[in-house]
Parts: structure tokens; sequence; C-alpha cells
């Protein structure tokens, strides 16, 4: 048995094989991907026809607010992973993937900084350094907070790269804390709730977007570690390489139930965040009649396929005879979390909706 082993169904002793797990993860991601087409392909789609305008640079900020969510989800699912791989009996510690960390903190560093530059420019795209008031990031909240992520992230790097790296944990902390308090501005009502919402919904998605990510990552290690083990030593490694399997079998397991409650999380801050910014009798309007609207549609249909995928994994572990076949829909389940961010960092650069009476 190998480690991360696709599914197959022989027809015969020579017919052909048939992957029909693959095929249908596969077509689910393509409909998906339509369904989601508009929203991706920036914010002219989600626009046309609401009679809003989006400020100018839009698909750049969006751009770099997604790049910047895509760096936390790194690090942060690699902490997660690491821990619950320390909780998995039996797991080869020793062999470890190699660290994204550094190199997603590089990112996540210029995507702020961009952000920032943005910040200093009075939200608009600066075409040269004349435009810019960098001075002036000290005397706005916006600005402050734009620094502060900025600062975090350079402090996560080099977190990453010193001999604890668990210690980046707080600079990507102060990274969704900040992220938080700038999504609800003093203005707005209830901005501490909002905050709060917000907090909670990105550490979550942080966790399982990166988790998965780096758990299947760290299968993948182990199935190179007992394949190298086997070709210099084919005696006594089949024992070896049971062990590993069991043991990413029960790594996968794990983080499929700490996942689901990732999920009802994410569920209730995202449903009470929504609410917050469109109330009850106007939802179904605002879903198809405002840029805002449309892009959180679009981004329902990601996550409610993501809850597809996990829950196929979850019914693989549980039944399938190789129960590491679960990996073939949970590496579905990461190209559509990574949809879901990209969704994301256009659904913060967008007007936001009208709070109809």
């Amino acid at each position: 048995m190998t480690l991360i082993r696709p599914t197959a169904e022989t027809a015969g002793a020579s017919g052909p094989v048939r992957r029909p797990a693959a095929g249908r993860a596969v077509a689910l991601l393509v409909l998906v991907a339509v369904a989601a087409l508009i929203p991706l392909l920036g914010p002219r789609p989600a626009l046309d026809g609401t009679g809003e305008a989006a400020a100018p640079g839009v698909g750049g900020i969006a751009l770099l607010r997604a790049a910047l969510f895509a760096a936390l989800c790194v690090p942060v699912g690699e902490l997660f992973a690491a821990r619950l791989a320390r909780l998995v009996p039996g797991a080869p510690l020793e062999h470890a993937p190699r660290s994204w960390a550094p190199s997603a903190a590089a990112v996540g560093f210029l995507a702020a900084l961009g952000l920032a530059s943005v910040v200093a420019t009075g939200n608009l795209l600066p075409h040269h350094l004349s435009d810019m008031d960098v001075g002036g990031l000290y005397q706005s909240r916006d600005g402050k907070l734009a620094l502060l992520e900025v600062n975090a992230f350079l402090a996560a790097g080099l977190c990453a790269l010193s001999r604890r790296p668990a210690a980046q944990v707080w600079p990507l902390a102060a990274v969704v804390l900040a992220e938080a308090l700038r999504a609800h501005p003093a203005p707005e009502h209830g901005p501490l709730v909002g905050s709060g919402l917000t907090l909670v919904h990105v550490t979550c998605a942080a966790l399982w977007t990166g988790g998965l990510l780096h758990v299947l990552r760290m299968l993948r290690t182990w199935r190179a570690a007992s394949e190298a083990a086997e070709a210099a030593e084919p005696t006594g490694t089949a024992e070896t390489a049971a062990s590993a399997d069991a043991a990413g079998a029960a790594l996968l397991g794990l983080y499929a139930r700490v996942a689901a409650v990732l999920f009802a999380a994410l569920t209730a801050t995202g449903a009470w965040s929504a609410l917050r910014r469109m109330p009850p009798g106007t939802v179904l309007d605002q879903l198809t009649a405002t840029s805002y609207g449309r892009t959180l549609l679009a981004k329902l249909v990601l996550v409610a396929t993501v809850a597809v995928l996990a829950l196929l994994a979850r019914l693989r572990l549980r039944r399938a005879a190789d129960r590491l076949s679960a990996c073939v829909p949970a590496r579905a389940e990461v190209v559509a979390l990574g949809l879901v961010v990209a969704v994301s960092g256009l659904l913060t650069a967008l007007p936001l909706p009208i709070r109809w009476s």
C-alpha cells in the first residue's frame, strides 16, 4: 500500500483502468469554476448592471488582498498541521516537508507593502513615488493598520527562518487582528462586533485552508520517505510502510474532525456578518443586484462545494478499504479553497452593499 494512492477500479484483467472518483472531482470543480466565473474575472462583470461604481484600481487591490490572505494561510496551516501531527502515535515526524513559511511571508510582506502604498495614496493605486504620503500613514487608522501588517509579515518571515519557527504565531495573529479592525472602521454600526466576527472567520479560514494543504504535503513526504526506505532496504520495510500509512490516515482523520468545527464556526460567523451588511429582507435582492452580493453568492457556492468534497473525504476515511484514498477529494478541496481565497480578496475590494430599510 502506498501512502497517497489514487483509487482505481479495473474492468478486467487486461481492461482499462477507471478512476471514477478523480473524474467526479474534476467535473465538480469545472462546474464550480463556471458558477464562480463572473467574480473571478474581476470587478467589472460583478459591477455590470448594478449601477455601482468601483474605486480606481480595485482589480489590483483585490489581487493584493488575495495574495495577503494566501500568504497568511500557508504559515498558519503549517503550524496547525504540525501540532496535529504531534498528536498522532507513530507519526514519522523526522520526515517533514520543506517549510513554505519564509516564501509566504515574503509574498505577504510585498502584498501588505502594496496595500500600504494604496492607503498612502488616498486609496488609489500609485503611479509615482511622489504620489504617496508615507508620513501620513502614521496619522490615520487605516495607515497604522497597513504598517502593522507590513511589519508583522516581516517579523513572521524572520521567525520562520529562526530556530523557533513557532514564534511566528504572534506576528501572524497581529495580521489577523489588523484585518479584522480594517474591515470594520469606527463609523460602522457595532464595529467591535463586526471585528470580532471577522477575527474568528479569518482565523478559521486560515486554519482550514492552510492546514489541509500542509497535511497533504506531509502525507506526500511520508510516502516518499517510505518508498526511499523500501528502495534502500527491501527487506523488513513492509511494516514501516504500513505504519506510515496508518499514521497518515490518522492525521487526515484528526484534521477532518477539527475541520468540522472550523466549518461550523465559518458558517456561523459568515452568515452573521452577511446579515449585518444585508438585512434579512433584502438578502435575495442584493445577492443578484449588487456586486458584493454576486461575489458573496459565488463564494457561497464554492464553500458549499468544499463542504461536499470534505464530506466525501470523511466518508472514505470511514468506509474505504484504502483510507488514504480520501486524499483524492481532499486535493480537490484544496483547489476549491484556493478559489475561495481569490473570491474573498475580490469581496473585500468591492463596494459594500446598500442597507435598505
